[in-house]
C-alpha cells in the first residue's frame, strides 16, 4: 500500500511538472509569434517610410523639425523596439542558448544595451510627452517601467559576469517581461476592446481613465508578478500548485491570445500591407468600420 501511495504521488508529482512546463511552452510561443509579428510592424512601416521620406508616423510620435537630441531619442526608442523584440525571444530559446553559446554571449550584450537605451529613452520621451497620450499617474506607471527595464537589465549584466546563471536566468525573465511592456499593452487593450465590442472606462479621444490608467501598470506589475508564481511553482510548489499555476498559464495564454489577433488583424496587419499609418478618424466614424479594424481605430493617439 504504501509502495502504491508513493508511485502515485510520484506519478501526479510527473503529470504537474509536464503540464507546468506545457503551459510554460505554450504561453512562451505565443508570446513570441504576436511580438515577433509586432517587431516585423515597426519594422516595415516606420523603416519603409523613412526610407521614402514620408516622415508621417514618426511625426505622430513628436518628431520636431529643429530637435536633433530629441529626434535622436525617439528614432533611437522606436528602431530598438524591433530589434529588442527579437533577440530577447532567441536569449530565452533553451536550443539556441546550448547549441550557438557564442551567439547568446553578444546576442545578449546587444540585448542589455538596447534595453538600456531604450529604459532611457522612454523616460525622456515620455516626460517631454512626445510618445504617450495620457497624463498623471500614467506618465508614473511608464516611469516605472522603464526605471525596472534598467535595474533588470543591470541585474542581468552583473550576474552573467559572475557566472551565476541560475540568478540570470531569473533577471534575464524579467528584463524580458519588463521590456514587453508596451506590447502586452497594446495586447492587453485589444482584448478589452474587443470583450467590451468599444472602449469601455477610458476616453478614447484623451486617451484617459480609470482602466487605461491601471492597464499602464498591469502591463508590467501583472506578467512580472505571475513569472514571480511560475517559478515558485516551477522550484518549491507541490504538485496541486503546479496544476494551478499550469492552469492560471493556460488561461493568461488564451486571453493574450486574442488580443494579439485582433491587434493583428486589426491594427498591424492593415498597415504593414500598406506600409503608412494613416490618421486616426473620429471615433464615432469608427463604429461604422468592419469590427477589428474598427477596435484598432478606436485608439486615438496611438500610432503603434
Amino acid at each position: 500500500m504504501t509502495t502504491f501511495a508513493l508511485t502515485s504521488r510520484a506519478d501526479l508529482t510527473s503529470t504537474a511538472n509536464t503540464a507546468l512546463n506545457t503551459a510554460a511552452r505554450f504561453w512562451f510561443f505565443t508570446a513570441v509569434a504576436g511580438q515577433w509579428i509586432f517587431a516585423f510592424y515597426i519594422a516595415v512601416v516606420y523603416a519603409s517610410t523613412a526610407a521614402r521620406g514620408d516622415w508621417t508616423a514618426w511625426n505622430k510620435h513628436g518628431l520636431a523639425a529643429g530637435n536633433t537630441l530629441g529626434n535622436a531619442a525617439l528614432v533611437a526608442h522606436l528602431l530598438l523596439a524591433a530589434t529588442i523584440t527579437l533577440s530577447g525571444a532567441l536569449q530565452l530559446i533553451p536550443a539556441v542558448r546550448a547549441r550557438f553559446p557564442l551567439f547568446h554571449r553578444w546576442n545578449g550584450r546587444i540585448y542589455v544595451l538596447s534595453a538600456f537605451v531604450m529604459g532611457i529613452t522612454g523616460l525622456s520621451l515620455v516626460w517631454a510627452k512626445r510618445t504617450f497620450a495620457g497624463a498623471g499617474l500614467q506618465y508614473v506607471a511608464v516611469s516605472i517601467n522603464a526605471i525596472l527595464i534598467l535595474i533588470c537589465a543591470a541585474m542581468a549584466l552583473r550576474t552573467a559576469m559572475v557566472r551565476d546563471f541560475k540568478t540570470h536566468r531569473r533577471w534575464a525573465l524579467r528584463l524580458f517581461l519588463a521590456v514587453g511592456g508596451v506590447w502586452f499593452f497594446r495586447v492587453g487593450l485589444m482584448f478589452w476592446l474587443f470583450i467590451n465590442k468599444g472602449p469601455v472606462g477610458f476616453n478614447p479621444k484623451t486617451f484617459d481613465g480609470p482602466f487605461i490608467t491601471a492597464l499602464t501598470f498591469a502591463q508590467y506589475l501583472l506578467p512580472l508578478a505571475v513569472l514571480e508564481i511560475y517559478m515558485h511553482a516551477q522550484e518549491r510548489s507541490n504538485a496541486i500548485g503546479r496544476f494551478a499555476t499550469a492552469g492560471l498559464l493556460f488561461v493568461l495564454t488564451i486571453v493574450m491570445a486574442i488580443g494579439i489577433f485582433v491587434a493583428t488583424m486589426g491594427m498591424w496587419l492593415p498597415r504593414i500591407k500598406t506600409a503608412e499609418v494613416a490618421p486616426h478618424p473620429p471615433a464615432s466614424q469608427t463604429l461604422m468600420t468592419p469590427p477589428l479594424h474598427s477596435i484598432a481605430l478606436i485608439v486615438t493617439g496611438e500610432a503603434v
